[in-house]
């Protein structure tokens, strides 16, 4: 009997499979994209395909700016962000080849004054650690130094790593950081002799023809065909200012088009070699970019989305290493302000992918690439699109009842513990440095010092913890404000942490740990 319940069971599951299959609607790129565009309420985006050396499609999807007419086209530039950490860990390889630096060299054998918070740590960092996120800092830890946009100089951001606490052991375990590649950026400029955008223009961008690209937002404004930022504010998209990052581009500095980095995806699946036959980085070096650096835990993915549950998953240097059905993947994912990308490559089947958004929604590109490589890798097709809009929604939903437990939760009838104007004052991490609390108008009004738009309106949630509710809603970030006191009833010190799940970790506000500024 239960041999017989097992057979039933296998029958029904297979039955499901092909009736999955059988309802999913053929690969057909301009389909698939306009219809994740609906879906995912995507304004733009930009696709470029590359197969056995060739170009397949370099082109634009939707709207460069909702309300404007102006379409996306293969030269619309967007911001990549983190996707430019393979061009510093490039420029790094080339200098590698050149004989100026060794992957394993000390850092401050190239930037003498750097210095992290263990002298320990300092002194054994290598260039290779730079690039691969096992330096014991926690998930984007200091990233409020340059995000949102900020006032501090590179050489301020660099200075300041010192004071950043670590969260683990030195090379103990994979946390993704921004840092350290700006860190990167500065000995690429310190080896040229000028600034990191300068030496990406003539040592990579302009030897492969990516005459649109530019390395700086600044530089993309000027330009006559660039998309414009989007987020959801209140559940609704709406175009936002663009996030400049001037101090932080070793990590986030490149803003191109389909055009351009599909030149880029062939010259890397082409082991660093050219049309022309010169390499712009020896075939070594291209190997070592791919090469397994640091693991990365494997997460059980919801009983949808099995099949894209890797059997490796590894960082390299500038790239993320995984498998799927049964082929190695070298790619990397980009999140700034109002833009997300995805570039991705199969070395072994010569095909590279890039998907470029002008809107924050990471389930658009990676319902659009499984589409593609499955594609391409002649596997039967899911219907990602429907798949991660479902899980989407679902996990949406669920951060929504977690939120709304703890307000439910909540001593509503609580009252802080001083007078409201007690709280006022300055307050100081060792960091980021200050920021204020002010009555304006009759409200409290926490702002960063040198974080312009980081400033919001304090509202009482219980005990001695405030909501603050920045001014730019765009941002999706509203954080708790908890205060500590001392046995006298003064302040000792202010912790924060972000309300919702969904924030992105660059809003590290839980590594911040503020003690009020003595006047």
């Amino acid at each position: 009997m239960k041999l017989h319940t097992h057979f039933v069971a296998a029958a029904l599951m297979l039955a499901a499979v092909a009736a999955h299959a059988a309802s999913v609607p053929p690969f057909n790129l301009d389909a698939d994209v306009n219809r994740a565009l609906k879906t995912f309420e995507v304004p733009g985006m930009a696709i470029a395909i590359v197969k056995d050396g060739k170009l397949v499609t370099a082109r634009g999807y939707g709207v460069r700016k909702l309300g404007e007419p102006a379409p996306v086209d293969g030269k619309t530039l967007f911001e990549i962000a983190s996707n430019s950490k393979a061009f510093t860990a490039a420029g790094l390889a080339m200098l590698v080849d050149q004989g100026k630096i060794a992957w394993d060299d000390p850092v401050t054998q190239h930037l003498p004054g750097f210095q992290m918070y263990d002298s320990y740590v300092t002194g054994q960092m290598t260039v290779r650690d730079l690039l691969t996120h096992r330096s014991g800092l926690g998930l984007g830890a200091g990233d409020l130094l340059w995000w949102p946009s900020t006032t501090f100089s590179t050489d301020e951001i660099i200075a300041r790593l010192r004071y950043v606490k670590p969260a683990t052991s030195f090379r103990a375990s994979y946390a993704y950081d921004n840092l350290l590649y700006i860190v990167a950026g500065k000995i690429i400029a310190e080896k040229a002799g000028k600034p990191w955008g300068q030496a990406m223009q003539e040592q990579i961008l302009t030897p492969l023809g990516m005459s649109g690209t530019r390395t700086s937002v600044a530089e993309m404004l000027a330009t006559s065909d660039y998309a414009a930022p989007h987020s959801k504010i209140k559940g609704q998209i709406a175009v936002v200012k663009p996030m400049p990052v001037p101090n932080a581009v070793g990590a986030v500095g490149i803003n191109t088009n389909a055009e351009d980095i599909a030149r880029w995806m062939t010259v890397l699946l082409n082991h660093g070699k050219l049309d022309n036959g010169t390499q712009l980085f020896s075939a070594r070096q291209a190997a070592e970019m791919w090469s397994e650096q640091t693991p990365m835990r494997i997460r059980e993915p919801k009983p949808a989305l099995a099949a894209t549950k890797p059997n490796f998953y590894a960082y390299g240097l500038g790239f993320q290493l995984r498998d799927y059905q049964g082929r190695k993947l070298a790619m990397h994912g980009g999140a700034l302000q109002g833009f997300y990308s995805t570039v991705l490559m199969v070395p072994e089947e010569k095909l590279g992918i890039a998907i470029l958004t002008n809107a924050e929604n990471s389930a658009a590109m990676a319902a659009l690439y499984y589409r593609i490589l499955d594609h391409y890798l002649k596997v039967p097709p899911s219907d990602w699109i429907q798949l991660y809009a479902d899980q989407e929604a679902a996990a949406h939903k669920e951060e929504l009842e977690r939120q709304g437990k703890e307000q439910t939760a909540r001593a509503a009838a609580s009252t802080p513990s001083l007078p409201l104007a007690s709280y006022n004052g300055e307050y100081e991490d060792p960091w980021y440095g200050r920021i204020s609390i002010r009555e304006e108008g009759g409200r409290q009004v926490m702002r960063f010092a040198r974080t312009p738009d980081l400033s919001g309106e304090l509202e009482h949630f219980q005990h001695d913890t405030f909501i603050v509710r920045w001014q730019e809603r765009n941002f999706n970030a509203d954080a708790y404000v908890t205060f500590a006191l001392n046995p006298d009833g003064s302040i000792e010190r202010m912790k924060m942490a972000p309300i919702s799940t969904e924030t992105d970790f660059s809003y590290d506000f839980r590594d911040l740990s503020f003690t009020p500024v003595k006047q």
